[in-house]
């Protein structure tokens, strides 16, 4: 294991916690992304992939996999928080980075991975076309997102505290120019920005164990544990720093959205 990092990190204040506990819950992520694609790491048919780029690595637990399963490929991984571990593959290198700089990467990509980076840029169109420069002729980008909050039974009702937390997010997110529901753009936006043979697969993660399916309960057994983590972390700054909401106003929602979410009664689900 001889992989290197490089720390040339900028001041940014983060709208999420970063730190251990979120770290844990990015890896828990990891997982419920793994249940959901059969322990895939990505679902684009990219081959051969001798250079690949994960946009926005957190933990770099994906990147990290995906160089130990392809030692053909030399792997960049960028992100903004230099909270990598230091033993890392020898094809892996970690660089801390702002995707919406100027890009100065010398060599052409044949996978670009970016997940979950809804509530990260503020301009995707831009993203998208740096992407698109950075790309060898044939090669391929995939984005892994959550799209949004759905129920199809009507047991999660427009004013529960996790339908309200949810919106409220989306609003705080929006207003500092980072949208987090903007997933249902992404194929226009990717078809706009000049890829052909633009693909759209659409997943459910159960809230909690709700679903008869072992498969899905399982995944939402996973997915209970994510969310409620996830809870504080996207709420607590951004509505107190973005809508004017108190510390306390904010826990009483959270405290409502967990009870939500433990329910089986109700067939919550993120759409991914």
């Amino acid at each position: 294991m001889g992989g290197h990092i490089t720390r040339t990190e900028k001041e940014v204040q983060y709208a999420i916690p970063n730190d251990e506990i979120e770290n844990d819950r990015l890896d828990l992520q990891h997982a419920v992304f793994g249940l959901t694609i059969d322990g895939k790491l990505f679902l684009a048919p990219a081959k051969p992939i001798h250079n690949c780029l994960d946009v926005g690595t957190g933990t770099g637990i994906w990147a990290i996999d995906f160089a130990d399963e392809h030692p053909e490929s030399q792997v960049v991984a960028i992100d903004l928080s230099p909270i990598q571990p230091t033993n890392i593959p020898p094809n892996l290198r970690f660089i801390i980075d702002d995707a919406e700089d100027v890009w100065h990467y010398k060599q052409e990509f044949d996978l670009i991975h970016a997940r979950m980076m809804v509530g990260s840029l503020a301009d995707w169109d831009k993203f998208l076309d740096n992407c698109m420069r950075r790309l060898r002729p044939g090669g391929w980008i995939e984005l892994q997102d959550v799209y949004t909050l759905g129920c199809d039974d009507d047991t999660l009702a427009e004013d529960a505290a996790l339908s309200r937390w949810w919106r409220l997010v989306g609003k705080a997110f929006d207003k500092m120019n980072r949208p987090m529901i903007i997933a249902d753009k992404h194929k226009q936006r990717l078809i706009n920005a000049g890829f052909v043979d633009v693909q759209e697969a659409v997943y459910k993660w159960p809230m909690n164990t709700w679903p008869r399916d072992k498969r899905l309960k399982n995944i939402g057994l996973f997915t209970r544990e994510n969310t409620l983590q996830a809870l504080e972390a996207l709420a607590l700054a951004p509505l107190t720093r973005e809508l004017g909401w108190s510390t306390g106003e904010v826990q009483v929602l959270l405290a409502k959205a967990r009870e939500d979410i433990k329910n089986p009664s109700v067939h919550a689900y993120w759409k991914m």
